[in-house]
């Protein structure tokens, strides 16, 4: 860390003459530092709520709220997704836990698709990055809404416990034995190292796409509305943005139509690469190779209706 410190006051000056020097790096510096900078403090914000509540709040909890009836407890455990916000990577394990707990698998998953998704962090982050369109928190939120909905009724007319991988005896939570405040310190770094790092990616994205993609390829997927969705979408499950800051990276992608980027911020949320992999690791293979393309296509259904009849087709 102190090599890298001295090399970087070392070539401090060259390095910024360099990308000054380069117009195009000069702009994707420029979007890089904007995504990044707007984006931290709601990062650290979420990472603080989310470490709070793996102190605080054990899934024991949950599941004495959640009703006995199985459509009941989808809507209630979708609901709680509003008051208990985390980030994707933490609700997994999360979820997991609320099942083998006894909770309905269609709850849980309920649970698992809006806490990351339509918690204030996530809505007021996207107030930020969309000054002027009050359409897009509304249409986000109904979104991703719908999606956790649709998909613990899904689950629970079609899923199959089957698909589980069978959980270790004596499988324990891994805070156990700890204090509350070591179990705060613990989540909030992981979840903030983990999302850091899928930012610095994101950011480095968006400025790539902002110089590197032809200004005609943007203008192109602006008259092709239907196409950029389909586009947008697919983007989200490659990027893995966490929730937190992906607003501002939707936002930088001013070329293309505010329903897409919806789309985006609806899709990114609910499936992705990295949770592709870790509900394979939680769930098991059956389960993630059966949930992530539904999840993939209702979420990209729920974001394009939510978002035509909120923000309407631009």
């Amino acid at each position: 860390m102190a090599l890298l410190l001295a090399a970087g006051l070392i070539f401090a000056g060259p390095l910024s003459r360099w990308v000054g020097g380069n117009a195009r790096l000069s702009t994707a510096t420029t979007v890089f530092t904007g995504v990044f900078v707007q984006a931290v403090p709601f990062l650290v914000l979420g990472v603080a709520i989310s470490g709070a509540i793996a102190a605080f709040v054990s899934p024991e909890v949950l599941r004495k709220i959640l009703p006995r009836n199985e459509s009941a407890a989808v809507g209630v455990a979708g609901l709680a997704g509003i008051a208990l916000p985390g980030c994707e990577c933490g609700v997994v394990p999360v979820s997991r836990r609320l099942i083998d707990q006894g909770a309905p698998g269609a709850a849980a998953f309920a649970f698992l698709l809006s806490a990351p998704a339509v918690n204030p962090v996530v809505l007021v982050a996207t107030a930020v990055a969309f000054p002027g369109e009050p359409g897009m928190v509304a249409a986000r939120f109904a979104g991703s809404l719908a999606t956790a909905f649709v998909m613990g009724l899904l689950w629970s007319r079609f899923g199959r416990p089957q698909w589980f991988t069978p959980r270790p005896r004596g499988h324990e939570h891994r805070s156990a034995g700890r204090s509350r405040f070591e179990t705060f310190t613990e989540a909030a770094r992981h979840d903030f190292l983990q999302a850091a790092a899928f930012l610095t990616v994101g950011a480095a994205a968006a400025a790539a796409l902002r110089v590197l993609v032809p200004a005609t390829w943007y203008q192109g997927l602006s008259h092709r509305l239907w196409v950029s969705i389909l586009v947008m979408a697919l983007l989200a499950v490659v990027l893995a943005l966490c929730s937190e800051a992906d607003a501002f990276v939707a936002s930088s992608m001013s070329s293309l139509p505010l329903l897409a980027r919806l789309v985006f911020l609806v899709v990114g949320p609910a499936v992705d690469v990295k949770l592709f992999a870790m509900q394979a690791g939680t769930f098991g293979r059956r389960f993630a190779i059966r949930f992530a393309p539904a999840t993939f296509v209702v979420a990209t259904i729920c974001g394009t209706t939510a978002g035509y009849l909120l923000v309407g087709a631009r």
